[in-house]
């Protein structure tokens, strides 16, 4: 059963000053070791990269770019997607809510994967199942 990634999860993997890091780091090794593809978005990595310069450094994301991104089957965000994941977020009206969350959702929901590896709590809301659990 393939395994959703949010950037909420890479983001406290890498970060060690992050305050799920710990927790991050046994389920990222616990799902490398699985076998459950990791699946990610075209617009998770965007954000991901975005947030690991702005927060860890430049040296972080070449570390991403070159030992995590491999591990990853990455899905493109099409513009029928794109188009719902817009629609979801202007219709929830929410400002914590981003397009990147909406279009996750939305992937999920496409591809049939029931679970991701996020701190996010919007992905429960959506009635995804979380892991690591808490």
């Amino acid at each position: 059963m393939p395994l959703f990634v949010d950037t909420s999860a890479i983001l406290a993997v890498m970060n060690a000053d992050d305050e799920f890091h710990s927790s991050a780091r046994k389920a990222w090794a616990e799902a490398l070791s699985g076998e459950a593809p990791l699946v990610v978005t075209n617009y998770i990595l965007v954000e991901t990269v975005a947030l690991l310069q702005a927060r860890v450094g430049i040296e972080a994301v070449a570390l991403f770019e070159n030992d995590v991104l491999p591990v990853f089957d990455i899905r493109w965000v099409d513009e029928a997607t794109h188009r719902t994941a817009m629609a979801m977020l202007l219709a929830a009206g929410r400002r914590r809510l981003s397009l990147v969350d909406c279009a996750s959702f939305e992937c999920m929901r496409r591809s049939g994967i029931q679970r991701a590896f996020t701190f996010d709590p919007h992905f429960r809301e959506q009635g995804f199942e979380i892991v690591p659990s808490r």
